[in-house]
């Protein structure tokens, strides 16, 4: 049995080989906005959306003959929401007793992004790729917290954060003229982003639509 699974392991590193040798790198800068929001275990509090930003690099290798192959890069991401937690006694605190309490918070976190995605390509389109080539793309973000918004009232915090988070993203968009794509898609939250420091079960994960523009080289 050993010669065999040789013979099959041998075969396929060298399939992987000639088409990684094949395929078609690039690379280049992106940017985009993101409206995202927090989806708690419990409505106990009304949570609406926040705008956020990112920025940073795209990379992509495409198969030829295919259309098949991935994107991933490493981008500064911004998401959040707003969150009324003045609407609970829990946190709304008590002015009579020198308490400071929480309102409705914006919640703002920092994080380098990793997205990591398969895509397809119409690249057979009797030449009119070269134009405009659309595109559909879908995979992990791997999400590591590098800050976020003080939420404090007095000395008490209102979460506890995670540290990171995955989340799951699908989206399509259009190549023009071989360099830029103007992509659009949604993100589920997998994880949690943040929970509750009063209340033990209360976590949220975050979700949302991003609006990208990149430019490959």
């Amino acid at each position: 049995m050993k010669n065999p699974l040789r013979s099959i392991f041998v075969a396929v590193a060298l399939l992987c080989a000639a088409m990684t040798a094949n395929a078609q790198f690039r690379y280049g800068p992106l940017i985009g906005g993101n409206v995202t929001n927090f989806h708690f275990k419990q409505d106990l509090v009304d949570v609406t959306k926040q705008f956020g930003g990112h920025a940073g690099l795209q990379a992509e290798m495409m198969f030829p003959g295919i259309g098949i192959g991935i994107d991933f890069g490493m981008l500064y991401y911004m998401n959040g929401a707003n969150v009324n937690l003045g609407q609970r006694p829990v946190w709304a605190g008590c002015p009579e007793l020198g308490i400071a309490g929480f309102g409705n918070e914006k919640t703002l976190i920092h994080n380098l992004q990793i997205p990591i995605h398969l895509r397809f390509k119409w690249t057979r389109m009797n030449g009119f790729e070269e134009i405009l080539a659309p595109f559909v793309y879908g995979g992990p973000d791997f999400n590591i917290q590098l800050g976020h918004s003080p939420v404090e009232a007095g000395d008490r915090k209102a979460f506890a954060f995670s540290g990171g988070d995955l989340g799951l993203t699908v989206g399509g968009g259009l190549e023009l003229f071989r360099h830029y794509q103007v992509s659009f898609g949604y993100t589920w939250g997998m994880t949690y982003v943040l929970k509750t420091r009063l209340l033990k079960d209360f976590s949220a994960r975050c979700s949302g639509w991003q609006f990208r523009v990149a430019y490959l080289f």
